[in-house]
């Protein structure tokens, strides 16, 4: 069995702030080895919105407006994590289902309302062979790419990759094994303790760095189970959560942290609040006026598992990584328009 097994979650639909969002990817390492970190890798807070040119966020070109994520940008990024972190270790893909997002839409109808699908390069050469270019053509094309580079790829309906992947970090930790999430998704961070860590792209950089729990706390000052608690007071934007601060003047994230510094979680903080004072009197009011719509908006950005899905064992063999150049050089022809897409699929 090889030393690390890596899903990649490749979702086609990215928030506007974020120019770009890569392969997602969660690594998986025997608790009896060493450190995922590899060599060259520095571990880093730092993280940085990146564009479609790998990390340009100009938008002079663009009448002001945030570039859609694109294709070559995915490209650019997944040739990074093959080289930089994954290197001959599996890797598993898993793209968000069909109707990923009803199931907290209809909790929120603002969830991720404002997402944009990936660009499609305009070449008639790339989309000629697939009939026109659309966000579903963008994930054929993925799940092409990522095939040909020996990664299966999981996608299960009505559940977001981000859940799929939840579901099988539990899996894989009951199997005795670490666990690294590569991405720039806050919504992994709930997620991170002693045995899971982060993987991030770094534009400014030009490569990916690891985030462990250290770095959290480092950051926020407070443990990593908090996360999704403080996500649900002070809101999260590129999620369409708007959390309480709008409706609480005062009640801000050094409310929150204090809160929960104290009281470990949200429901804990909620149950508290019912029975006695927590807090000054703005705060107080607020947790009780908003508490159901504070366990919404828990119940919208928890992640979710109980997903459907199971490790197989075929997913732990070492990844065949001879063919990955060039696959990944063709690809990039295409959306030069310099490879015809009929040519490029029977590379």
């Amino acid at each position: 069995m090889a030393e690390t097994l890596v899903w990649a979650a490749i979702p086609t639909s990215l928030p506007l702030p974020i120019r770009l969002r890569p392969s997602r990817t969660i690594a998986f390492t025997p608790s009896k080895a060493s450190s995922p970190v590899r060599r060259g890798f520095r571990s880093t807070t730092a993280t940085k919105r990146f564009s479609d040119d790998g990390g340009n966020n100009n938008n002079s070109n663009n009448g002001g407006r945030p570039r859609r994520p694109s294709l070559r940008s995915f490209a650019h990024w997944l040739s990074l994590f093959f080289s930089q972190v994954s290197l001959r270790d599996p890797v598993i893909a898993v793209l968000d289902g069909d109707k990923a997002n009803e199931f907290r839409r209809q909790l929120l109808p603002s969830y991720k309302a404002h997402r944009r699908k990936i660009l499609v390069p305009p070449s008639k050469t790339f989309s000629r062979g697939l009939g026109g270019g659309s966000p579903q053509i963008a994930e054929l094309q993925i799940i092409d790419v990522l095939r040909k580079c020996n990664v299966p790829v999981v996608k299960v309906d009505n559940y977001e990759a981000d859940d799929v992947i939840a579901t099988l970090v539990d899996q894989v930790l009951q199997k005795g094994f670490r666990v690294v999430i590569g991405s720039p998704d806050k919504d992994f961070k709930q997620l991170i303790s002693t045995d899971v860590q982060i993987v991030m792209p770094m534009p400014e950089f030009g490569r990916w760095s690891f985030y462990t729990l250290k770095h959290y706390i480092a950051q926020y000052n407070c443990d990593p189970s908090s996360d999704l608690s403080l996500r649900c007071l002070v809101g999260d934007e590129a999620d369409g959560v708007p959390g309480i601060q709008h409706l609480a003047p005062g009640f801000g994230r050094k409310t929150a942290l204090k809160l929960l510094k104290k009281h470990g979680s949200l429901e804990n903080l909620l149950s508290a609040c019912a029975i006695r004072t927590v807090g000054k009197h703005y705060a107080q009011d607020a947790l009780i006026k908003h508490a159901d719509l504070l366990r919404k908006y828990f119940e919208v950005l928890r992640l979710r598992r109980d997903v459907d899905v199971h490790l197989e064992e075929d997913w732990l063999c070492e990844r065949e990584t001879c063919n990955d150049t060039d696959i990944l050089s063709n690809f990039f022809k295409t959306l030069d328009g310099r490879l015809t897409y009929q040519r490029y699929v029977s590379s």
